[in-house]
This record gives structure tokens, sequence and C-alpha cells, in this order.
């Protein structure tokens, strides 16, 4: 079993792995295409993808592969030899599960030590290939950074000619005052034969540039240049070659961490951000010192505002209307400037504290995937294991289906856990361990029913169940019997049936089916029917005796019979209490009433089929007799 498992284990692996680096390359396709990559940058980002995706395929190779195995050995009836030995499912899994328990250790393993190290180099070549031809990277509706001395906004782009549309740069130059501001209605930006520069043509645009210098006195007017042009070109240095990006930007990346490093840097993070939150709320609490106060206040307004600090109370509204109307324009200008500048630092004190509050939380939730991820190769084979002995069935059929369908259940749950931990909407743990949570009860379930060889994917029994729950019909099915050791006895069953027929016709007369029945005597004075019950187990018996006959109309006439129901029109439960109970839930006591009429008028129905049906059969026993 060992033997067979892994050598499924080594084939379903590369199968998961290549279709889940074909999942991910989509991803990707746009960083790889007309970038002029050569094949050893190629074969570096194939290379550190397989390795950064290895933990993810290895429980699905494993659920594909235990589910192979077990659904061979049930097929080819080794699995029920191994049983009838003595040896429970359990046993027979040991050396498996102990293979299994290595595979999620190597797993572990590889989540914190080679993992990392793939994902950060991986991260590096990805940022450099979006380095390497920037005219490609350019989004739209945001400012775009990544060329040098340039601050470029593209309203709209086509993909298709490369043109770009509602073009707004800031072009940086010495000093931010020296900066110059260029306006285009559409544009182009390619590079040059030679990958070092960037040749950006623009067409009916307009260019503003200061022109102040250090020898501008301060209040002194700056003076500027304006340019409108009908197209433009502006040669930019740039090396489109490919080169390795500095790596300490991806120092926030927590993927690239092992645990001890995540375990380091969050207490550095942690601190960091403790020191920042602490020095915010004293600056917001301490009041403003009289320096400030005294830039911004006049020496006149000053003293006014000592005056009315001295006296017990003061109105604003009175102080206000007081004013001059350059002072009341004044003042107003001077309240809507502090707040404004109020509004931007608690914007950016919100903004710096949520970042960090993001990095964070991707340094825990990375933290307890290394744990999740191993952990799933054990939850996956307790699925696969069973389910391949409870089905049976081997090959790459209904296997490969079963699988696809619980990995997808445990992605769903994964990635929307892990979507909804990273956003702060849910705790950290509780998003990383619900697809674990989930998954480890439906384990434990079909290892029990596995192990104690009960029936857990037999549609005829689930069909019969709810069938029977909404209460539609079950149809009769006799075929006629390729060998038959006993032929049926004609003259009893015959009597059999004419008995059935006059009880028939006695029992409807005396129960009235057709009418309403009483609701005291359904749902508190119950008493049993058993002139039906007796009725149906003798039709019962003497249809199973005329199915070992070879006559074709009366097999026909035995597929009419219906299957009665021969307590559903005496009482809703079998219990006395529910009963009661529900006949006090006003609501479900009208609807179960109504029901049980409906079984009754059906039990009406059947039993003149049965009467029409025993007559057909008698008729056709005395023709062969």
């Amino acid at each position: 079993m060992a033997r067979q498992f892994l050598l499924l284990f080594v084939g379903t692996f590369f199968i998961c792995q290549f279709v889940l680096m074909m999942q991910f390359l989509w991803r990707y396709i746009d960083e790889l295409i007309g970038k002029g990559l050569t094949m050893d940058v190629l074969a570096q980002f194939f290379w550190y993808m397989s390795l950064m995706l290895v933990p993810q395929a290895l429980p699905l190779a494993i659920l594909l592969s235990s589910l192979i195995a077990f659904g061979n050995l049930g097929e080819s009836s080794e699995l029920t030899a191994i049983k009838a030995a003595g040896i429970s499912l359990l046993q027979s899994m040991r050396s498996l599960i102990f293979i299994v328990l290595l595979i999620a250790g190597a797993s572990f393993y590889f989540q914190n030590v080679v993992a990392p190290k793939a994902n950060m180099s991986f991260a590096q070549l990805l940022l450099s290939m979006k380095q390497k031809s920037p005219e490609l990277e350019i989004p739209e509706g945001v400012f775009y950074d990544g060329i040098p001395g340039a601050n470029i906004y593209v309203q709209k782009k086509n993909m298709e000619t490369g043109k770009l549309y509602g073009i707004m740069i800031y072009q940086m130059t010495s000093s931010f005052d020296d900066a110059a501001i260029i306006l285009a209605d559409s544009g182009m930006l390619q590079s040059t034969a030679d990958k070092k520069h960037l040749l950006l043509s623009l067409w009916s645009g307009e260019w503003f540039e200061n022109m102040k210098n250090s020898e501008v006195a301060g209040n002194a007017a700056v003076p500027y240049r304006r340019e409108t042009f009908t197209s433009k070109r502006i040669v930019k240095d740039f090396d489109a070659d490919f080169n390795l990006a500095d790596a300490s930007v991806l120092a926030n990346n927590a993927r690239g961490k092992s645990l001890s490093q995540i375990r380091r840097d969050l207490d550095s993070l942690n601190q960091t951000y403790d020191s920042i939150g602490r020095a915010y709320y004293n600056s917001s609490m301490i009041a403003m010192t009289p320096r400030q106060k005294a830039r911004i206040l006049s020496e006149g307004d000053m003293k006014r505002a000592q005056e009315m600090a001295s006296t017990k109370s003061f109105n604003i509204d009175s102080v206000f209307s007081k004013m001059s109307t350059d002072q009341k324009l004044g003042s107003v200008n001077h309240a809507m400037m502090q707040v404004q500048s109020a509004i931007s630092e608690i914007g950016f004190r919100a903004m710096t504290t949520s970042d960090g509050d993001a990095i964070i939380r991707m340094h825990k939730i990375e933290a307890i995937n290394k744990f999740t991820q191993a952990l799933s190769c054990l939850i996956f084979f307790f699925i696969g294991a069973p389910l391949g002995a409870i089905i049976r069935k081997g090959g790459l059929g209904v296997p490969v289906i079963i699988s696809v369908i619980v990995f997808i259940i445990y992605y769903i749950f994964d990635n929307t856990g892990y979507r909804m931990a990273r956003g702060g909407m849910w705790a950290i743990w509780f998003g990383k361990t619900i697809s674990t949570a989930v998954l480890t009860p439906l384990a434990i379930f079909f290892t029990y029913k596995a192990n104690n060889d009960s029936v857990v994917f037999n549609m005829d029994a689930y069909r019969n169940f709810f069938m029977r729950l909404l209460g539609m019909r079950i149809k009769r099915n006799i075929v006629r019997k390729e060998v038959i050791i006993n032929d049926p006895k004609y003259a009893e069953d015959s009597r059999t049936l004419a008995g059935i027929t006059e009880e028939i016709t006695t029992y409807a007369h005396e129960h009235h089916l057709m009418l309403l029945p009483s609701p005291i005597k359904v749902f508190f004075k119950y008493q049993p029917d058993n002139s039906i019950a007796n009725i149906g187990e003798r039709l019962e018996e003497t249809i199973e005796d005329l199915s070992n006959t070879r006559d074709k109309v009366i097999l026909s006439e035995l597929n009419n019979y219906p299957i009665m129901s021969l307590t559903a029109h005496t009482r809703p439960f079998e219990r006395k209490w529910l009963n009661i109970m529900a006949a006090i839930i006003f609501p479900l006591g009208i609807v179960l009433y109504i029901r049980m009429w409906r079984f009754r008028l059906r039990l009406y129905r059947d039993l003149r089929v049965i009467k029409r049906t025993n007559e057909n059969i008698i008729k056709r026993i005395d023709e062969i007799s």
C-alpha cells in the first residue's frame, strides 16, 4: 500500500504542480510578454514560482493519490480481503499516516526555509521585470513614479496601440520649486533601440516651468516659462536592460520571511508603531503653545483674547459680530486653514497607522499559514483515503472530480478567511483557521463511516428518504428472475388476494377515508390502525411469492401495486408528545393535519387500485391453472 501510494503521490504531485503553475502564470503573463527577457531570466521566474507553489500542491496531491489508491483497492476487492482478515481500515492506513506526517513535516520545513527565500527572489525578479519596460506598466487614473525624475498621470491608455491620453507630468529637477508641469492631450512612451533611454512623444499640450533660483528675493515675483506645443519629444535617461532591483524595498514582505524572522520583525513593528501611536496621541492631547498663539494672533487680538479669557463667560458670536468685515473674513479663512490642516494631518496619521496595522496583520497571517498549510496535508489524507474506500472507484475519473470539489471548498474558505483577516474584518486566527475548521469534521466523519463500513454515497437511500419526507411515491420495480427455485403457490395466493379484497371493502366502509379525521384522535387520542397494517403485510407476502412467476401478465400487474404508507394517515409522528406539540404550535399543526388528510385520500385511491389489481391477477391465475 505504501509503495502504491508513493508512486501515485509522485505522479499526482507533478500534475498538481503543473496545474497550479499554469493558473499562477496567467496572473503574471503581462509581466513576461513583450519585455525581451532572456531564457535565463525566464528560467529563474519559473523556478522560483514552482518553489512557491510546492506547499499548495502537496495537500492536493495527497488528496488525489489517496483517493486513487484506496479506490483501486476497493475496486479490486483487495480492501474487502483486508477487512475479512480482521484488519480495520485505520490499521491498514497506519503506514500511510506515518508517510503523510513526514510529508506534512517536510511541507512545514519547506515553507519555513525554502519558500521564503524563493518568494523574496521571485518578488525581486518581478519588480525588476516591471521596471524593465515602464511604458507597459503605467496605470490609468493614478500617478506613476517608476521613471526617475518624473511623476506621470494618464487618464486613459490604449493597450493595442500603446497611446496614452490625458497626460499630466510633474518633471522634478533640483528642488520642488523648480518642478515643470507638462499637460498633453495624447502621447506615447517607448524605449530607444539601445535600451538606454526613454522617448516620450507628446501632442497638443502645454509646458509650465518655474525659473526660480537662489538669487531671487523671498517675496519677489517668480519668473516662469509657458510653452504651447503641437508635438514635442522628450528623451530621458533610463537603462532598460534587465537588472535586479534593490531588495530593500521588500523588507515588509511577510511571505519572504521564516517563522523566527516573523517573530523578530513583529516585535520591532509593534514597538515602532506603538511609539508612533503614542506620539500621535500625546501631540493631539497637548494644547497649543504660547509661541504658536503669538504667531497666529496679532497683539491686539491677543490682548482682546486675554480680556475675554479673564471674564467668567463670553459669547463667541457676539465677539464675531463686533469685528469688521476684513477681520471676519480673516478669521473665517484662518479657521478654514486650521481645519484643513487638521484634516490633512489626521488623514496622514490614519494612513500611517493603517499601513502599519496591515503590515503587522500580514506577518501574523503568514506565521499561522505555515502551520495550517502543513496541517492541511493530514486533513486531506483523512478525507481522500476514506472516500476512496467508500466510493471504490479507481483511475482518474471520479477521484479527480471529488478532489476538485473538495479543493474548491477548501480554497473558497481559505481565500475568504485570508482576505477578511488581511482587511481586519475578522480576527486573524479565525480567518486563517476557518478552512481547517470546516474540513476537519468532514475528515472525521468520512473516516468514521469508512471504518464502520457505513453507506454514505448510496443515492437510492437518500432519494427514498427525501421521497418519504416529501410524501412522494416510490414505484415498485419487479422484473423476471433468471433463476427460480420455487414456483408461486397460485391457488393459495388467489384465495389471499380475494380475502384482501373483501377486507379492503369492509375497511373503506368503516373508516370513511374521504372525510376529514377528528383532530382529537389525531393529536391527543391516537389508536393504531391494525387493520391496514395487516392488509399491507399480507399483500407484500403475496407479492413476494408471485414475483417468482414466469408469466409476463402477472409480473406486469404486480408492478401496478402501490407501495402504501401504513401509518402516515393516522398521526403526524410516532411519539405522542410530538403530536401534542404539533397541535399546540398553530401553523405547524394545521399543515400536518392537512398533510395527514392528503395521505388518507391517497390511501383511499391505493385501496381502489389494489382491489382492481387483485381482480386482474385472480382472473389471470384462473386462466393459467
